[in-house]
């Protein structure tokens, strides 16, 4: 009996933990970054290069800024991770996602944009950077606009 209430509380703890090592992961310097290129410049990306197999689903025009869908894929081989960033945005880096081996580089997201702006997605392979970008317009702003 106390074998199994000790495993119990030990599972429930592991539980607990798991939430906290993932905030240990949060790159504050990046997401608090006030311009696309401080929030590069802290993911190591300064200079991505282009590249034309990184996918960006999204509207063109976005009616209203508060929730702009956005769906984002790699065809580079070994992507271990993505990150989007809303050019005019406040803090521009909306998000970064990591892959492990074998994962596909696939996120789907909802943001919010104040205004008209471009979208960079950059992914990471084989410790390169590649970028791409689309401008999405919108009508009715969602960043206290």
């Amino acid at each position: 009996m106390k074998t199994t209430r000790r495993t119990l509380i030990a599972a429930l703890g592991t539980l607990l933990l798991k939430p906290l090592a993932a905030f240990a992961a949060w790159n504050e310097q990046a997401f608090g970054a006030k311009t696309a290129a401080d929030a590069l410049k802290t993911l190591g990306a300064s200079s991505p290069a282009a590249s034309k197999d990184i996918v960006i689903e999204a509207p063109q025009i976005a009616e209203n800024g508060a929730v702009v869908p956005i769906e984002v894929s790699s065809n580079i081989p070994g992507t271990s991770s993505i990150a989007v960033l809303i050019e005019k945005n406040p803090f521009p880096l909306a998000g970064r996602f990591e892959f492990k081996d074998g994962a596909l580089p696939y996120v789907k997201l909802n943001v919010k944009m104040g205004e008209t702006s471009d979208v960079r997605v950059i992914a990471t392979a084989g410790g390169k950077h590649f970028a791409a970008s689309r401008e999405i317009k919108v009508t009715i702003g969602g960043c206290g606009g």
